[in-house]
């Protein structure tokens, strides 16, 4: 056994953690600073018309041009899609091609570096995906986008991708009998005569323009409370308005506040949740989050609760720090499940984060099953392929979980403010983290990050026992029982009950081979084991006697 753990930590030495296969065409020489959609939506027609203003910032010398994403209007998408106008500069119109939904923008002159230039683009279609057009549940016209995680370029011409951060406004006129909603703070509700309004909505943190929110509706409207400053405000169907009210009160504030303690600042300009037709479940749109039209009950219960919290949660872990590619998906979806655990476990008790995880582990058990080769880091790119499954948010949160008990809560916790405060408004990587969990614990987590997150196996550890009444000693075998070589190196705890006692005497193995078998010294046999009693091992084993 020791040979196959030597084996196994010498092909982790040859092979680094990192493998990227992301396929999107990052350019590391251009960061777009701003983006300003002006947009005009009609009653009329589906199609929409838009003016983009973007700055972009060349960090290097020489550079010809620069590529954003743009779905063309074909007619294999029903002739949906966008038909650019015309690209200028300075009022200076610059010469540019839209094929195989790219916009390559040509340059008047090559770049000098280090230079910011703001480019207008104009242009016009039907979406054919991205921004949904059409009725609500309850039958009235609506406009709402879903950019996750790669559908924002079917109506505006941006980088597409989660590497890139970028403050935004949105312009909007539409008819004046519609509210609209969108990111940050609002800056101007204007009539502008026949029977038109104008909203102007703008965000000053950047964010990965997949969190770009647009939301037209007949909305009502509440403003609920303040933290820290910020607005908490309330967007649901006017025909929705008290249950929608009612069902989204709580909890907000309770968890910006717990967030704001535990991990950091809050950082966007207010916090708005909104009903809407355009996602299911929650979708967390910076500063203005997305909930599904059917979540909205006048119950206020439990499933809202804690999509709330999630969502919410994604502020901090998703949105202010934001995977650098799809292949670290985990670290907004695995945190934010996570996260919302330790809400719950904050707000309303141990019991109940102890169901949510024992639930998570079914789920991770249930899944590997259909997905035996999924593994939560992994090289994926949104141009191919499904970023995300269930396990990247349960079996994540399941990491986090463990973590936590390996370095200890007041570790955890700095570690946590540490990489927050580091990554703020940033893109970050799995191994950025586990450094900054690293450097807390004094711990070489590099094999528990490679084990739990680099390859799909999930273990199954059972235990049998017995007691040796001669030589007074408790005997307790682990076998790692899960199919394949991959064998874990792991804690395992066993919790002996001595007779008529209530609580069990909790005892820590290390587990590396494949069986191992300890002894402990015992005056007289305990009366029943459990395998795991606090239930921080990932695992599905069982004991017996």
């Amino acid at each position: 056994m020791k040979i196959l753990v030597n084996i196994f930590s010498a092909l982790f030495l040859l092979f680094p953690m990192v493998s990227s296969a992301d396929t999107y065409p990052v350019n590391k020489n251009i960061d777009v600073k701003h983006y300003a959609f002006e947009l005009s939506l009609s009653d009329n027609s589906n199609e929409i018309i838009g003016t983009t203003h973007i700055t972009v910032s060349f960090k290097q010398a020489g550079m010809q041009n620069f590529r954003l994403d743009l779905m063309n209007k074909t007619t294999a998408r029903q002739d949906k899609g966008m038909v650019v106008d015309g690209v200028s500069l300075s009022n200076n119109a610059v010469s540019y091609t839209h094929q195989n939904d790219e916009l390559i923008i040509n340059l008047p002159k090559a770049s000098s570096a280090n230079e910011t230039l703001t480019f207008t683009i104009q242009y016009h279609g039907i979406p054919f995906d991205g921004l949904r057009i059409g009725a609500t549940k309850l039958g009235d016209r609506s406009f709402f986008n879903e950019n996750w995680p790669n559908r924002g370029r079917h109506w505006l011409p941006i980088i597409d991708h989660p590497h890139d951060k970028a403050t935004s406004e949105f312009i909007v006129k539409a008819p004046s009998h519609y509210k609209v909603i969108s990111n940050g703070l609002l800056l101007e509700e204007s009539e502008l005569g026949n029977n038109t309004r104008l909203t102007h909505w703008k965000q000053s943190v950047p964010v990965s323009t997949w969190l770009f929110v647009l939301g037209v509706a007949d909305f009502a409207v509440k403003y609920v409370d303040e933290f820290k400053g910020k607005s908490i405000q309330t967007w649901v169907y006017a025909k929705n308005r008290e249950a929608g009210f009612y069902d989204f009160d709580e909890p907000t504030k309770k968890v910006l506040a717990f967030y704001s303690t535990y991990v950091g600042p809050y950082a966007y300009e207010k916090l708005a949740n909104i009903q809407t037709p355009s996602v299911n479940g929650g979708m967390e749109t910076s500063s203005a989050i997305f909930y599904g039209e059917d979540l909205v009950t006048g119950k206020r219960d439990e499933r809202v609760r804690n999509v709330v919290i999630h969502e919410i949660a994604h502020q901090w872990f998703g949105n202010a720090i934001t995977e650098t590619s799809w292949d670290d998906a985990w670290l907004s979806e695995g945190f934010a499940t996570f996260f919302t655990l330790l809400f719950i476990e904050n707000e309303y008790g141990k019991d109940e984060y102890t169901k949510g995880i024992i639930k998570a582990r079914k789920t991770v058990y249930d899944l590997a099953v259909k997905m035996p080769d999924f593994s939560i880091v992994s090289a994926r790119t949104a141009e191919n392929e499904q970023v995300t499954s269930g396990i990247t948010y349960q079996k994540g949160a399941w990491v986090l979980h463990m973590l936590r008990d390996l370095i200890g809560e007041n570790n955890f916790k700095k570690g946590i403010q540490n990489y927050y405060a580091k990554y703020f408004n940033a893109n970050t990587t799995t191994d950025e983290f586990r450094i900054e969990m690293e450097k807390v614990s004094g711990k070489d987590l590099k094999l528990f990050f490679k084990q739990w997150l680099y390859q799909p196996v999930n273990p199954t550890i059972n235990a049998s026992w017995k007691f040796d009444a001669v030589a007074k000693k408790l005997v307790v075998t682990l076998k790692q029982d899960q199919l394949g070589a991959m064998l874990f190196n792991t804690p395992v705890e066993i919790g002996y009950y001595k007779m008529g006692a209530n609580t069990p005497t909790i005892v820590k193995m290390n587990l590396s081979g494949k069986e191992q078998v300890y002894s402990f010294s015992m005056v007289s046999a305990p009366e029943k084991l459990e395998l795991d009693p606090r239930n921080v091992l990932l695992n599905n084993g069982s004991i017996r006697k």
